[in-house]
């Protein structure tokens, strides 16, 4: 069951005194509306969650309506925060000087219990990986929303919008734990996600957090991809602010955040002599400083964002970059 709400509209002009407008404010006003986005905003029904419906707007690229060309997708995590990040304008900035091809996203407002759907999960053995935090469980229904996101809604919107319906051109964008779920459904869901971009990912998560050995043993993530082997054709894009956190659990003298984005990339080798894998050892390029020689070559990226913050401040100013990396229709400089 799906209601559609009416669509969000862009105002086409002002009615001044007499209904005349300006020609220089009528100019500029059509001039903007060129490169916006339409928004359709939606409710759609996913069971397992019931009676709670989940929010999706639905941002049409300008032109949507002119043309029968088809488009690839950014699936987005935190619906709720897109005016926060600047989607909208960013995307209209980036669509004036020609520097990203036209793309759908689909911004998927979160659920009431946040901290339950965004996490990891388990595709083959169809469960969640919980792991601990000081507000309680993180990811108890991981597997159930990453399920109905590759399983529902990326069908849906391929019926009803026109999409290119192949993995390669589908993208799992999302900041903090929206980026943990969004790089958990690139990686179990390989054959549906093409891309992930994840900004500020919490990739902290562990199953014992008892001690900060036991936390660096037992981190959820990290151990995902040791345990797993190269998914073809998958690309990554991580983004860190470096002033996110102090706290340096290994004593590394790098703070948690950037090594726990680290350690996924590159993997883990401990001075007690645990380690992990990480995606360099899966056999992935890999690229550790994006934003001094940012290419589109690297299977794996990270970009640090000097001076950011864990904030949606941060995350708007990571999104054009990624964009960029994700949709550019030129080269990367």
């Amino acid at each position: 069951m799906v209601r559609h709400r009416p669509a969000a509209c862009v105002l086409l002009g002002m009615l001044l005194g007499g209904g005349i407008c300006p020609p220089a404010a009528a100019s500029k006003a059509s001039h903007a509306q060129i490169f916006e986005s339409t928004v359709v905003r939606l409710q759609l029904d996913a069971p397992a969650f019931a009676p709670e419906k989940i929010k999706v707007d639905i941002y049409l690229p300008p032109g949507y309506d002119q043309t029968s060309r088809r488009y690839p997708v950014l699936y987005a995590n935190d619906g709720q925060d897109m005016a926060a990040v600047g989607l909208r304008p960013t995307l209209a900035r980036l669509y004036r000087v020609h520097a990203i091809e036209p793309v759908i996203v689909v911004a998927i407002d979160m659920l009431a219990d946040r901290a339950a759907a965004y996490g990891l999960s388990d595709r083959a053995a169809s469960r969640s990986l919980v792991g601990g935090s000081p507000i309680g469980p993180i990811g108890t229904r991981a597997q159930d929303y990453s399920a109905w996101v590759a399983g529902a809604l990326v069908p849906y919107v391929d019926a009803h919008y026109r999409t290119r319906k192949v993995a390669r051109e589908r993208t799992m964008l999302g900041w903090s734990l929206g980026a943990l779920n969004a790089f958990n459904l690139g990686w179990q869901y390989p054959d549906v996600f093409g891309r992930v971009g994840a900004f500020s990912p919490s990739f902290w998560l562990a199953a014992d957090r008892t001690s900060a050995t036991a936390v660096q043993h037992t981190r959820l993530a990290q151990a995902m991809v040791d345990r797993g082997g190269k998914r073809a054709g998958l690309k990554m894009w991580f983004a860190v602010g470096t002033a996110e956190e102090a706290k340096d659990r290994d004593g590394d003298d790098i703070n948690d955040t950037v090594d726990d984005a680290q350690d996924v990339i590159e993997g883990y080798r401990g001075a007690d002599g645990f380690q992990v894998r990480g995606l360099k050892q899966l056999g992935y390029s890999v690229d550790m400083d994006y934003a001094k020689h940012p290419s589109r070559r690297a299977d794996a990226s990270l970009f640090l964002l000097q001076g950011g913050v864990h904030n949606q401040a941060s995350w708007k100013q990571m999104l054009p970059p990624f964009l960029r990396w994700a949709y550019g229709s030129r080269p990367v400089d």
